[in-house]
């Protein structure tokens, strides 16, 4: 379902920011470079990574006005498409007309409801979609998805070739290093998912589902990855900052980076990764926080917005410098029209 509505209200900067102090210069061209994804133009090497519960339309739209090459959903099942759940359908394959290229992350185990969903994807305009093979949760995994299925290669496989069946679109897999630590199944599965299954490429996460987001990312297994791989692969995990994606990008020799959680409350986090220095002022931040609240309530009006953007304010307000009773305040804020009268007390502070 495409959102053919004009184009919202922009709050970014409109002049170019400054050059990012201490990037390399070979690096940053490298990550400004337009490639492709499958058969799908990408303008450069700086994605959005899928973010579970957050990666709606005007989120991935954030990201692309910020700079981002291309977006990817939050995880969509498979089986709430196939059995045509209207929150599923109605709001999670939104598509806003300026997102595009636009990936749809799904997930499930069953190839011939993942066959289903994907030509449900395919017919809300997506330009590709991403299986989630990756994630760690415990009600995700005990369905036998998410990272489940590293650990059943044969059914991966088959799940990975019937969602590029079915939609006829490019299909990117993003995978973890394993299951548990010291493991390499995520590696030999990723090979299979190209060979067998002809994805377009692997988004690598190279750590152990396990340790979900401790620890360090593995980056010379990313590397070795990257060498033996005849498809792209493209990077996440650990890349909260501008520097640390330039160090692992350059490390890895990786095809592209996904963002994920340094973006939120900061989605000028990808103009810095592309070499730009935005420095946005504390009006900037409130702007976009405004604009944030503003296209929740487009998306799922007042009362469901009034709930779900409480997980969105810390990330604002932080940055901010607000007080921790003005950030407490805000996330028990009961309506939007409380919550934007909270805010109507910081603008002055932060004007002051």
């Amino acid at each position: 379902m495409s959102l053919q509505t004009a184009a919202p209200t922009d709050p970014s900067p409109a002049t170019a920011a400054a050059p990012l102090a201490g990037a390399r210069p070979a690096v940053v061209a490298r990550l400004r470079e337009a490639w492709l994804l499958g058969d799908v133009p990408v303008a450069n090497r700086v994605l959005l990574a899928p973010l579970a519960g957050i990666g709606n339309w005007f989120v991935r739209l954030q990201a692309r006005r910020y700079g981002a090459g291309l977006a990817v959903s939050e995880m969509v099942s498979s089986f709430g498409l196939h059995y045509g759940n209207p929150r599923t359908c109605n709001e999670m394959l939104r598509i806003h007309p300026d997102e595009h290229p636009v990936s749809v992350q799904l997930f499930g185990p069953d190839p011939e409801v993942m066959r289903s969903a994907a030509a449900r994807v395919a017919e809300a305009g997506a330009d590709l979609i991403d299986i989630n093979m990756g994630c760690p949760v415990p009600k995700v995994v005990k369905t036998g998805a998410g990272a489940a299925l590293i650990d059943d290669p044969d059914r991966a496989v088959a799940v990975a070739r019937a969602a590029r069946e079915g939609s006829g679109l490019p299909v990117t897999v993003k995978l973890r290093s394993g299951t548990r630590g010291g493991e390499r199944t995520g590696v030999e599965l990723a090979r299979r998912l190209v060979a067998d299954a002809g994805v377009a490429g692997i988004g690598f996460h190279p750590r152990p589902a396990s340790a979900h987001h401790r620890g360090a990312p593995d980056y010379a297994l990313a590397a070795a990855l990257v060498a033996s791989l005849p498809a792209p692969v493209l990077l996440t995990g650990g890349l909260r900052s501008a520097a640390a994606a330039h160090r692992a990008f350059e490390q890895t020799g990786a095809a592209a980076v996904l963002l994920a959680r340094g973006t939120l409350g900061y989605p000028w986090l990808f103009a810095e990764v592309l070499g730009d220095d935005p420095r946005p002022s504390p009006g900037a931040i409130r702007a976009e926080l405004d604009w944030v609240i503003d296209r929740a309530e487009e998306h799922l009006g007042p009362a469901r917005a009034a709930r779900y953007l409480r997980k969105f304010y810390p990330w604002y307000l932080a940055r901010l410098g607000a007080s921790h009773a003005l950030q407490d305040a805000m996330v028990r804020s009961q309506t939007l029209t409380q919550a934007r009268g909270l805010l109507g007390g910081l603008a002055v502070v932060a004007a002051a």
